[in-house]
């Protein structure tokens, strides 16, 4: 049995993170038969309605952390995904309730939806910061262990503020799949030491880096809004790239040993001005 003394200084095993935008995909469904069913005027009306919206139009324009885009999805997984980033779960509401009020919606159908924050991890800090603070003779988790590592992450947010609220890439394409760290009964990522898991975090991250010209990444955590524990956004002129990129990353021993996969979504960035031409009937 651990000593309690020894339980009460250890560094906690939970890395710091910072969040940033409150981001929510929504991959529909698009009711084709009912579509065509529609005069040419009143399908003209919809979409022009749609184009104007602040849901759709003005607010896929803006460059402060809220903003939309539609891409026409390849496969059978639905017809067309909508990426919303906002500033809080509250702004994100009411871009849905926004969005489910435009005409175009009774035309769409759910297929699946995925909720998230933009979230960027700090191990190597988190272990300076946890280290430094126990040899200060600060208790984990004591009122002042608390205002000292908020300090820090006040520190973090302001220095990485472009990373957490960034706009969404002009990319042609999107690539976007969910993920979780293996808990089974022989490999269990939180079982793992913080330094092995800071080790296997800076050599999968190496990996990326080497493709920053080619493509844009934005990671989101969902522990605790969505089935998932991270999303994960890429974006690429070439979508190639996303099967390069993800192949190389299964080497390691983070993705080889620890990850699993959701579905897959890959699209086409579609101009709200555009929809005309692809709801063609």
């Amino acid at each position: 049995m651990i000593p309690e003394t020894l339980v009460e200084t250890a560094a906690p095993a939970v890395p710091l993170t910072v969040e940033g935008a409150s981001v929510l995909h929504q991959m529909m469904r698009f009711r084709w038969s009912a579509w065509r069913e529609l005069p040419a005027d009143k399908r003209s009306a919809i979409l022009q309605e749609a184009a104007a919206s602040e849901i759709l139009g003005r607010m896929a324009n803006h460059a402060d952390g809220r903003q939309s885009a539609i891409y026409s999805l390849l496969g059978h997984k639905g017809d067309l995904l909508f990426v919303h980033f906002r500033r809080d779960f509250a702004e994100l509401n009411a871009a849905q309730q926004a969005f489910s009020r435009l005409r175009l919606s009774d035309y769409l159908e759910p297929a699946t939806s995925y909720l998230s924050v933009v979230e960027l991890g700090l191990y190597e800090s988190s272990s300076d910061t946890y280290n430094g603070l126990i040899e200060k003779g600060i208790k984990p988790h004591s009122e002042e262990w608390k205002r000292e590592v908020e300090a820090v992450l006040d520190r973090h947010r302001k220095a990485m503020a472009p990373r957490l609220w960034p706009e969404i890439p002009p990319a042609k394409y999107i690539c976007f799949y969910p993920m979780d760290r293996r808990r089974g009964e022989s490999k269990n990522w939180y079982q793992e030491t913080m330094s092995d898991r800071q080790r296997m975090m800076k050599e999968h991250g190496l990996i990326g880096r080497r493709y920053a010209g080619e493509v844009r990444q934005i990671i989101t955590g969902s522990i605790g809004f969505d089935d998932w524990e991270w999303g994960v956004d890429l974006f690429a002129e070439d979508p190639l790239v996303f099967k390069r990129l993800i192949y190389e990353m299964r080497f390691d021993e983070v993705s080889a040993v620890y990850a699993l996969f959701g579905a897959f979504y890959v699209g086409l960035r579609v101009p709200v001005t555009s929809l005309p031409d692809i709801l063609k009937p």
